[in-house]
């Protein structure tokens, strides 16, 4: 099956700590013969929304400054004490809600994901820049999940299972990993803009790099095949088993 390269999505955070690389959201530059088929980066708004959790966060402050709100009234305080009372507590929780926001934005910033036609490679990390290269040969089952709601927009995630033998600690991935699998972790490519797109692309590079055809299945108990395509919203697609 022939791969045709598609027009790069547009990557956000071309920072100052990754201006010098050799290649943008790669270690080296590509050898002869392999090709960039798309690069993205995750959808911050979504990373803060549903990783990092930011609107239950939010729901919790409120209710908490309500509470107080409530209690000061109950003592008998007036405005302006009740005011006074919650000032600390409301700017807390700002200033909270505005670092857990500001990291899940440095998150997104600087992560790029890159699919040429013969490996998935993940640039990540803030502070500490890591770089995995994932061979499709060392890939064995993608599971693409769309976003429910009406803020979805086509999100997704794509988590990729590893032949027995690759394994790479679940901390260093985080948040770049399938939630819960810390035993055999999983490389998750988050908060994809257009995620059934990118994996279809995903699906045809595999497929060409490994001569097995791909196959779509739903449900989380389905057979190894290669990555899925098309699930409904809020479920996740099994990919890359059996040649077929």
């Amino acid at each position: 099956m022939k791969v045709v390269p598609v027009k790069l999505t547009k990557v956000e955070g071309n920072g100052h700590e990754h201006e010098y690389e050799p290649q943008h959201g790669l270690p080296e530059k590509l050898p002869p013969g392999e090709t960039v088929l798309w690069q993205g980066s995750p959808h911050w708004p979504t990373m803060a929304r549903r990783v990092f959790h930011v609107r239950k966060l939010a729901v919790y402050f409120v209710a908490l400054i309500a509470w107080k709100v409530f209690t000061e009234w109950r003592s008998g305080a007036n405005a302006l004490e009740i005011l006074q009372s919650v000032g600390w507590t409301g700017a807390l929780s700002a200033a909270a809600l505005g670092t857990i926001v500001g990291l899940a934005w440095l998150t997104a910033r600087t992560a790029v994901y890159t699919l040429t036609d013969k490996r998935v490679v993940m640039r990540i990390g803030i502070v500490l820049t890591m770089t995995f290269n994932l061979p499709y040969r060392q890939i064995t089952r993608a599971d693409l999940r769309l976003d429910s709601g009406r803020a979805a927009s086509g999100t997704g995630d794509i988590a990729l299972s590893l032949a027995n033998g690759t394994r790479i600690p679940y901390l260093q991935l985080w948040p770049h990993a399938r939630p819960w699998q810390v035993r055999q972790p999983q490389p998750m490519l988050r908060n994809l803009e257009n995620a059934g797109e990118v994996a279809r692309l995903l699906g045809t590079a595999w497929s060409a790099a490994t001569g097995v055809s791909v196959t779509a299945a739903a449900g989380p108990a389905s057979p190894v095949s290669a990555p899925a395509t098309n699930p409904s919203p809020g479920t996740s697609a099994d990919g890359l088993a059996g040649a077929h």
